[in-house]
C-alpha cells in the first residue's frame, strides 16, 4: 500500500476516534471580508460569504488562538487545543456545504516539534508560500521577533526551522501596534505581516518581507494602513486571520 494512502486511512481512523471522545464545541462562525482594490480597505461580505459556520470542532478547541491559510486548493483553518503548546486542530473548507469541517481534506491534529522555550503560544500565524506550509510564533519577551516552523511532509509535523529561517525580525511598525492581534499571508509574490493599531477595531498596519535584510518591514511594498469596513458589531475583534487565495486578499473575524 502506498504511504499516502496509509496515512489517509490512519488519519480517518484517528478522526473517528477523536470525534467519539471529543464532543463538538459551541458553534462558531467566521465573518469574512475581502480587499477592495483602490479603496485601501477590507469590506465585510465583499466578494465573500459573509458568515461561514465551523462544524465539528472539539470541545477543547481554543478559539482565542486560531489562524488560516489557502494552499492553492483548500482554504484551511487551524485552532490550538486548549492548554496545549504543541497540538493544533485542522479544518478544511467544504465547498458543497460552505462550512469549515474538522478534518475535511486535512490531518485532524497537527503537532509542533521543538517549540522554543522563549516562544509564546498565546497567538500564532500561518501561510503557504506555494511550496511550504509555514507557522509562526512570537517571542515571549519581544513580539517583534518571530519563530518560524515548516511543515515536514514525511512526518506530518510542523518542525522548528524546517526549510525555514528559525527567527525573523519585524521592524519599523508604529509604537501603537497591537502585537497581540496579528496575521500573516503570502500573496504569490510577497510574505506579508499585519497587526492592528492599539485600541482600534478598524485600522490595521501592514508590512512585507525584505529578503535582502531577512526581515519584515513596515510599509515595505505595502499600503501602510488598511481599514476594516462594515464588519458587524458582534464581531470578536480580539483576534483575526488573513489569507490570499490567488485572487483575493481575505480578512476574518470570528463571532462572539
Amino acid at each position: 500500500m502506498r504511504r499516502q494512502s496509509l496515512n489517509a486511512i490512519l488519519a480517518a481512523v484517528f478522526l473517528c476516534a477523536l470525534t467519539a471522545f471529543a464532543p463538538a464545541a459551541k458553534a462558531v462562525d467566521l465573518l469574512q471580508g475581502a480587499f477592495v482594490r483602490g479603496a485601501q480597505e477590507y469590506q465585510f461580505g465583499y466578494r465573500s460569504i459573509p458568515a461561514i459556520p465551523v462544524n465539528g470542532a472539539p470541545r477543547d478547541a481554543d478559539w482565542s488562538r486560531w489562524a488560516m491559510l489557502h494552499d492553492g486548493q483548500v482554504y484551511r483553518l487551524y485552532v490550538f487545543r486548549r492548554g496545549s503548546r504543541d497540538e493544533i486542530y485542522q479544518f478544511g473548507f467544504n465547498r458543497r456545504t460552505e462550512t469549515y469541517d474538522w478534518g475535511y481534506r486535512s490531518i485532524p491534529v497537527l503537532r509542533l516539534i521543538d517549540v522554543p522555550r522563549d516562544a509564546s503560544t498565546r497567538s500564532f500565524a500561518m501561510l503557504h508560500d506555494g511550496r511550504v506550509y509555514r507557522l509562526y510564533l512570537q517571542d515571549r519577551r519581544d513580539p517583534s521577533l518571530l519563530h518560524q516552523f515548516g511543515f515536514n511532509r514525511r512526518t506530518n509535523d510542523y518542525e522548528y526551522g524546517h526549510q525555514s529561517i528559525p527567527q525573523l525580525r519585524v521592524t519599523g511598525f508604529p509604537r501603537d501596534t497591537d502585537w497581540s492581534r496579528w496575521a500573516m499571508l503570502h500573496d504569490g509574490q510577497d510574505f506579508r505581516f499585519y497587526a492592528f493599531r492599539r485600541n482600534s477595531g478598524r485600522e490595521v498596519y501592514q508590512g512585507a518581507y525584505d529578503a535582502r535584510d531577512q526581515r519584515y518591514k513596515y510599509r515595505y511594498r505595502s499600503i501602510p494602513v488598511l481599514t476594516m469596513r462594515d464588519f458587524p458589531r458582534y464581531a470578536n475583534r480580539s483576534s483575526m486571520a488573513m489569507l490570499h487565495d490567488g485572487t483575493d486578499y481575505r480578512f476574518y473575524f470570528k463571532d462572539r
